[in-house]
Order: C-alpha cells, then structure tokens, then sequence
C-alpha cells in the first residue's frame, strides 16, 4: 500500500458495545455511516485508506468492518484478504461495484456481506445486526462440544464438516452447512424461518424465507442418501424447522 498524508483515524466514544469500523475515502460517505451506528449503539472508528485501517485495527480491533472496494491506496478486497489473514472480524463491502461478479468474488474472497451505494442506512444496519449476531451463535457453537452426533451423522463445527458415522462426507454449500448447524445447536428446538433467514443471510444474493426452504429441501435430499435414519430435518407447520433426531453426547 503506498503512503497517504494524514490519513483519517478518528474514534467516537470508548465504551463496551459492539465495535464498527467504516473504511471509505469519501467524507460525506464515511461520516454518514459513522454518525448513523454511533446513534444506534454501536462504538464507531473511522479510516480513508487501507493503511490507516491496518494500523488503527492493532490498537482498536473492531467486531465488524464497512470496506470500500474501491480505496486510494489499495483494493478493498486486497485489504479484506489481509484483515482476514490474521482476524475473524466481521467483514461488510459497502461500494459502488454492484455486479453479480462483483458481489460473488467479494464474498467468496474474504467477505461475509456486500452492501451497494447509494447506501441504505437501515439495510447495513440490519445487515450487521445479523452478522454480529452469526458471530454471536458461531462463538457459543464453539464453547460447546465441537463435534456432536445426531443419528448416523457426525457434524464437525469446527472443521465445518458433516460425515456419516461410517466417515463418508457429505459435501454441503456454505448455506446448507450453516443451517443444519443452527438446527444441531438447538438440539430440537423449532427454530423460526426469520432466524434461519439471518442464519444464511450472507450466503446468497436474494435470501428469504424460500431460501430456507430451498436449503432444507436440498438436505434432506442429501441426507437421505446417506446411510441410516430419514433426513433428520422436521417441519413445524406455520413456525419453521427443528432438529428431528436425538443428539447423542456419550459418543
């Protein structure tokens, strides 16, 4: 990255909530964002270039970063790659680019969302709600048991595999992968289509509740042809999905 004069590293607040970084070139842009997530809880940090980021995120790491693709002393997704070399932070492309080429590389390359400009301040606002609270569930998935069996199916969630009992893999989309997860993580319980839809909501481009019915349709699909019980995905009429065999934990 080359070097900038003076570039903007400015914090709003120090406090306990949630921590957002806006990566934009463009004043009007960056303060526009920043002042919006400020007003709404969340402790913002702002950068016009990569190399600001970089330095600001070692002393103030943030829970999600905005990235402009297109910034004046790098590429955005050059500067996602390295962020995401030695971090887990959340990661939301807000640019002008608004191909579907575009947008797929982006997420496929380093990103968890891809937000268009101009930009909708109550969209990225429930975006990232939704991402901090993926983040939130992929934490408390790790403080369990990483590996948990369900009928003849082992899913691995910190390997992000599912494998039969036997060992065979059962090779599963991004979308579908984090889905039955969900469905594993509530050992049960009937999870609604609003929450499958956050759950998937990074993982394709249009995502609503049919999304979710295609996903569960494509497992069971999947499922069945595997070894062992029926797909163990039931539907709760009018509500959602539920996990529909034991878990077993003395494996």
């Amino acid at each position: 990255m080359s070097e900038f004069a003076a570039p903007t590293i400015r914090l709003k607040k120090i406090s306990s909530r949630p921590r957002l970084m806006v990566v934009e070139d463009d004043d009007v842009t960056r303060a526009m964002i920043g002042t919006y997530m400020s007003d709404q809880s969340f402790e913002v940090s702002e950068a016009e270039t990569g190399e600001a980021a970089l330095r600001l995120l070692k002393r103030w790491p943030a829970d999600v970063v905005f990235i402009d693709i297109q910034l004046p002393d790098c590429d955005g997704l050059d500067l996602a790659r390295t962020i995401r070399a030695s971090s887990a932070v959340g990661i939301i492309f807000v640019t002008q680019n608004s191909s579907e080429t575009d947008r797929i590389m982006a997420l496929e390359l380093a990103g968890d969302d891809y937000v268009s400009k101009p930009v909708n301040l109550r969209e990225l606002l429930a975006r990232t709600r939704a991402l901090l609270r993926r983040r939130q569930m992929d934490r408390r998935a790790a403080r369990d048991d990483s590996v948990v069996t369900f009928g003849n199916w082992l899913i691995d969630n910190t390997r992000r595999e599912l494998t039969t009992l036997e060992g065979e893999p059962i090779r599963l989309t991004r979308g579908e992968f984090d889905l039955i997860a969900a469905l594993v993580q509530a050992d049960g319980r009937p999870l609604s289509r609003d929450y499958l839809v956050e759950v998937v909501s990074n993982r394709e481009t249009e995502v609503g509740e049919r999304t979710v019915d295609a996903l569960v349709a494509r497992l069971r699909r999947k499922l069945k042809s595997a070894p062992g019980p029926e797909a163990p995905i039931v539907t709760v009429n009018g509500f959602g999905y539920r996990l529909g065999l034991a878990i077993d934990r003395d494996r």
